[in-house]
């Protein structure tokens, strides 16, 4: 359960999706869809702590969350 609003996650995700196709990105070459890595980045802003818990929670490499 996490305690940030939903226009809050959707609208991160839609500007990263938007950086995405600006880099000319290929679709599904990321580990993570846009919305997981807004998720990503705001457990890990909420938690203040290593970004280590978020990216097992999300299920990638510490190497992949922290870019």
């Amino acid at each position: 359960m996490f305690d940030v609003p939903r226009p809050g996650v959707t609208y991160l995700a839609r500007l990263l999706a938007a950086h995405r196709r600006a880099l000319g990105t290929p679709r599904r070459s990321r580990a993570l869809t846009p919305v997981r890595q807004a998720l990503l980045v705001l457990c890990w802003f909420r938690g203040g702590s290593l970004v280590t818990a978020p990216a097992r929670d999300h299920a990638v490499s510490r190497a992949t969350a922290y870019r």
